[in-house]
């Protein structure tokens, strides 16, 4: 046993406790959904799933805390939902959270939680505020900096969704090798979703003759080499459609100029993000780091071959399903995404690759080895 589980578990044993009594930090129910936010539903709502299961005999106490200023819905049956605490936001984080979950294990799946609870188990989906500075503001750049190792060093087990993550938490000083465990992100949540197709007319566009990425001024999102591969005369009879809040006000201020072929769309339902992937040419994501990379596994599980940066967990988790292109290279992201376009064999195999490499990651594996994770650290 490392020297770190071995404190893990005399800290909790020190409580005198016989059954697991663990609660989740439902601060994410208080604010607009994020990738992050995504995680932590889907995860609580899988482990609730299993933990309705006949077959699974289960003592343990659960419950989700929420700020009173939670308006996010959450349907569980097995892990009951408690409004606690006066304030909201980080105070409530702070403050009332670790006082509401005295003497229990608290699971915070989205990067943070309390720095004064001292059974903390925190999700810590990446270092990117360390490797990517730039792609976040002053304010949470200086508190992430702050918190991260803060927790990482203090909480009793540290998750992560990749082993690239892991890997670039201890070289930052984030957390030791020997306390993290990999809990890789499910992309399945999408086919529960029905499809809202109509969101092609919407848009006026034809399918298979646009190609889908993410709306982000972020740096390390990179998606101004996508701009100017979609300026490449290859592509000029392709439309590159930008998914979410950020709008061509948003890229202008940041320097980044939009070609003709560029079409805005802004946030969109699941169900839309469903139609616009299954009649998308492909999914593009040249992203320089990625913890996991949620949006590519999505595209892949529904048929869409995805694009993508041959970076962060990006190969470890797209594997042989996706096409790889240069990050810093418009003219290799215009022949790939030509490619898909003109040859037509090609990517009909790689859809097949790319669903086989999706159906890897559901979120039922992903509950089970959380489930399995809380349960050792009461062994």
């Amino acid at each position: 046993m490392s020297a770190s589980r071995a404190r893990n578990r005399n800290s909790l044993q020190g409580l005198g406790l016989t059954r697991l009594s663990t609660a989740f930090n439902g601060k994410f129910l208080a604010s607009a959904p994020t990738g992050v936010h995504r995680v932590a539903r889907e995860l609580i709502s899988s482990l609730d799933d299993l933990l309705s299961r006949p077959d699974v005999r289960d003592d343990n106490v659960w419950q989700l805390l929420k700020p009173r200023d939670a308006y996010q819905p959450l349907s569980l049956s097995r892990i009951p939902a408690r409004t606690v605490g006066f304030n909201t936001w980080q105070p409530w984080e702070q403050v009332d959270l670790p006082f509401a979950a005295k003497n229990k294990i608290l699971v915070n799946l989205c990067n943070l939680g309390p720095l004064a609870h001292p059974r903390n188990v925190t999700m810590i989906h990446d270092a990117q505020v360390f490797t990517s500075p730039a792609s976040y503001g002053p304010a949470f750049r200086a508190w992430y900096q702050f918190a991260l190792p803060k927790l990482g060093h203090q909480s009793i087990r540290v998750l992560t969704v990749s082993k690239f993550s892991r890997d670039q938490l201890v070289e930052y000083g984030i957390a030791e090798r020997d306390n993290i465990s990999v809990i890789y992100n499910g992309v399945d949540h999408l086919l529960r979703t029905p499809s809202a197709p109509g969101v092609v007319h919407k848009f006026s566009l034809v399918p298979n003759r646009y190609v889908v990425a993410l709306a982000s001024t972020q740096a390390h999102k990179n998606i101004k080499v996508l701009l100017k591969a979609f300026g490449d005369a290859r592509l000029s009879n392709l439309k590159l459609v930008l998914v979410g809040a950020a709008g061509e006000t948003h890229f202008l201020g940041a320097g980044l100029d939009a070609p003709a072929n560029t079409l805005f769309v802004g946030a969109v339902s699941d169900g839309e993000f469903r139609g616009l992937m299954e009649s998308s040419l492909c999914f593009a994501c040249p992203s320089t780091t990625e913890g996991f990379g949620l949006p590519p596994l999505e595209a892949m599980t529904l048929g869409c071959p995805a694009v993508v940066a041959p970076c962060g967990a990006l190969p470890e988790v797209c594997g042989e399903g996706a096409l790889y292109a240069d990050p810093d290279d418009p003219s290799a992201w215009a022949e790939a995404i030509n490619r898909l376009h003109d040859d037509q064999p090609f990517r009909n195999a790689l859809v097949e690759r790319s669903r086989r490499q999706a159906a890897q990651f559901t979120w039922a594996r992903s509950a089970q080895l959380l489930y399995d994770e809380l349960s050792r650290l009461m062994a």
